[in-house]
């Protein structure tokens, strides 16, 4: 057996790795706790009218993160104006109006992980 301290995301694991017995298969590994635990940052509230208030929807075109929101509710937006940006693979990716409105809601908050074909926001 083996002990190794393994930091993950800031994080730092003390784990136990048992070596197999030559069958090249990989043995099980048991994981103490963590040593220290991050807190995350407790989120400020964006301004959200009712979740879905809007009767088109703006929805996420790839999996990611909520990067920015680059509208409010109540703003007039054209078609093709950015509503909100995800971040995947390290590239900001701009979430546009699909056509002329009014922002109705916005449903997520900036450093929500979303999934894609996710309501991002509503348009009146």
């Amino acid at each position: 057996m083996k002990n190794y301290t393994i930091t993950v995301n800031g994080s730092v694991y003390d784990v136990v790795v048992e070596e197999g017995a030559g069958s090249g298969a990989a043995a099980p590994v048991a994981a103490a706790a963590p040593k220290a635990v991050p807190k995350a940052a407790p989120k400020a509230a964006a301004p959200k009218a009712a979740a879905g208030a809007g009767s088109i929807k703006v929805e996420a075109g790839a999996a990611g993160k909520v990067f920015k929101i680059e509208a409010n509710v109540g703003q007039a937006v054209k078609k093709g104006d950015a509503v909100v940006i995800i971040e995947a693979m390290k590239m900001e990716i701009p979430v546009v109006a699909p056509e002329d409105g009014t922002v109705a809601s916005i449903d997520v908050a900036v450093g929500d992980a979303v999934e894609a074909g996710a309501l991002l926001a509503t348009l009146n």
